[in-house]
């Protein structure tokens, strides 16, 4: 390690992506994730009759001073229990609680990666808007709490551009909270023509959710039911509720309806083709989906409708002044925005990565509508995987490529440097 440069060939480097809806981490060099796990945490205050369920980590005392324990993972997550409320360590794909992801951390050391946090060095994604303060704290939790021999912070658009094989791009990420178009320069994103919308997946699960109430369609979580029985298409469900439930709290109650909810998205919605009309909706094939209680129903125009919303706000009921931007407005307007001479390269590869982008339909529909929006003298080329798996962890595996190239190994910031510059390296080391 001379000359404060990390030479990590010998041990494989960790790559964790905390996202908004799941959190992705494993071993540079791989291809997929080892871990995969909702980025949600329940959290019970500790009294001594609770059992250390597999996957809980106790902070003791960590919170306001009374101990509190974290349930992390789908296993404990779906247990109902008494108190647990749902919690989220991010706030606009920035971190907000540090004790949530301090047990993060200690989770997937401890229950996946299964290795010290001292023998590898860490990559980590950040959202392309993280602020300074942040990147200097985690920089130090780190180096002080993990005593981890190198650190490096790279932006989650950079990481998929380098997935995709690019270095100038512009990347389309429609995740669980926000919808946005980064433009990446040479590898460097430029922050002053990021465009933020809200219409995401989150977004989406709100919509659905109001079209059930209008339909009177109760979403019923699977931990409530005992038992029901096969009924026709329409017909009232019949089903029996289980008996002996814990006391839950709301926001778990909620966190198992959207879990419903989003199978439901993902099983039925489609981005239709051209802009929604009720005509063309309507003579579209149907498609039939069965609820948790047995209720089934074939939705037709209604799975048209929603997804239309990403690409038409102005559909969208409840939406005050309606100055947000449809997916296809967010990449035209983050384009306009770059000097006119990088504009070919960004129109020339636009990436879709993010969970939302799965939607059917959805790179079709955005092809055709940037392809009336781009200049005639630009040649426009939309990337997406046909792999699921590559879209969803296009920034994991980004990460995943980059800590493993021989190239990349002096560009960490090493233990030795950290000690000698102090927190403030990462602003200098990592752009």
């Amino acid at each position: 390690m001379s000359g404060g440069v990390y030479g990590g060939d010998e041990v494989g480097a960790l790559v964790f992506d905390i996202g908004s809806y799941s959190v992705r981490a494993g071993f540079a060099g791989e291809d997929c994730p080892k871990a995969d796990f909702p980025t949600a945490l329940g959290t019970i205050l500790d009294r001594d009759e609770v059992m250390d369920i597999d996957g809980s980590v106790d902070r003791g005392g960590a919170v306001g001073g009374s101990g509190r324990k974290f349930c992390i993972g789908v296993n404990t997550l779906h247990v109902p229990k008494e108190g647990m409320e749902i919690i989220s360590p991010l706030k606009n794909g920035m971190i907000e609680n540090w004790d949530c992801l301090q047990a993060i951390l200690d989770h997937t050391y401890k229950r996946h990666i299964r290795s010290e946090p001292e023998l590898h060095p860490v990559l980590m994604s950040e959202a392309p808007w993280n602020t300074r303060s942040r990147r200097e704290r985690l920089t130090e939790l780190m180096f002080e709490q993990y005593n981890i021999p190198a650190f490096f912070l790279c932006k989650t658009a950079t990481l998929s551009a380098f997935a995709n094989g690019r270095s100038t791009c512009l990347v389309l990420d429609s995740g669980a909270t926000h919808t946005t178009a980064i433009p990446v320069h040479d590898g460097y994103v430029l922050h002053q023509a990021i465009v933020k919308s809200p219409l995401a997946g989150d977004f989406i699960t709100m919509q659905c959710r109001e079209m059930f109430q209008e339909m009177n369609v109760e979403i019923v979580p699977p931990y409530l039911i005992a038992s029901k029985e096969a009924v026709r298409e329409g017909v009232t469900p019949i089903w029996k509720r289980k008996e002996k439930v814990p006391q839950v709290t709301r926001s778990w109650h909620n966190y198992m309806c959207n879990e419903v909810i989003q199978d439901f998205q993902a099983s039925v919605l489609q981005v239709s083709d051209s802009p929604y009309e009720d005509q063309i909706a309507a003579q579209m094939p149907t498609m039939h989906y069965e609820f948790p209680t047995g209720y089934n129903c074939d939705y037709g125009p209604e799975r048209f409708r929603i997804a239309e919303g990403l690409f038409d706000p102005s559909l969208v009921r409840g939406l005050s002044g309606n100055t947000m931007l449809g997916v296809s407005h967010v990449v035209s307007t983050s384009a306009g925005m770059c000097d006119v001479d990088i504009r070919p390269g960004l129109y020339g590869s636009v990436i879709l990565v993010g969970g939302n982008t799965l939607l059917q339909g959805f790179t079709d529909r955005l092809n055709r509508e940037l392809s009336q929006k781009t200049p005639p003298s630009m040649r426009l080329k939309v990337l997406a995987n046909s792999s699921s798996v590559e879209r969803r962890f296009s920034s994991w595996i980004g990460g995943s490529i980059l800590a493993s190239l021989g190239t990349f190994q002096q560009m960490w910031i090493s233990k030795q440097e950290y000690e000698e510059s102090g927190k403030q390296c990462v602003e200098r080391k990592c752009p």
